[in-house]
């Protein structure tokens, strides 16, 4: 099984299969609104304008597990993101990123890209995993690592 055989729901209701960004330089988040990190979605689609032509894809997967900062509703959390930070890019229902109820795209981002001292679980919103056009979870950044430090490693892959 490879990262491409897993699927998604999307923030409207919809189901998306992975495979879909086959061939794509990946930047996965877990996001959350109210979170000091929160700024950080300009960022995310400053690079998505930028890049999204030469194959970059930001995807978005709200999560409500730190500090309870994704409270609100999918089309809540749809409506914020495009009206306050103008996101355009693919953004997916909320889910769990640690646990027995982990998504199985975050059970595999985890193992793949595992954190200090070689832990899997994620510390906290926004997250960044960047995956190479063939699937291959590449690194793991924290959640202080703004979008635009991560800029040159999407550069080299694109």
């Amino acid at each position: 099984m490879t990262l491409y055989d897993i699927d998604a729901r999307t923030i409207d209701g919809g189901k998306k299969s992975l495979r879909d960004y086959e061939g794509k330089v990946l930047l996965i988040v877990n996001v959350a609104s109210k979170c000091g990190f929160t700024p950080q979605y300009t960022g995310l689609e400053a690079l998505y304008e930028k890049y999204a032509d030469k194959g970059l894809v930001v995807l978005a997967f709200p999560c409500n597990q730190f500090g309870a900062q994704e409270p609100g509703s999918e089309s809540e959390i749809a409506s914020f993101c495009t009206a306050t930070y103008g996101v355009s890019f693919p953004m997916f229902a909320k889910i769990d990123v640690n646990g027995e109820n982990a998504h199985p795209l975050y059970k595999r981002l985890k193992h793949e890209a595992p954190g200090i001292l070689g832990s899997e679980a994620i510390k906290w919103n926004f997250t960044k995993f960047l995956v190479d056009r063939g699937g291959k979870v590449l690194k793991r950044y924290a959640p202080t690592d703004a979008p635009q430090s991560i800029e040159k490693d999407i550069e080299a892959l694109l």
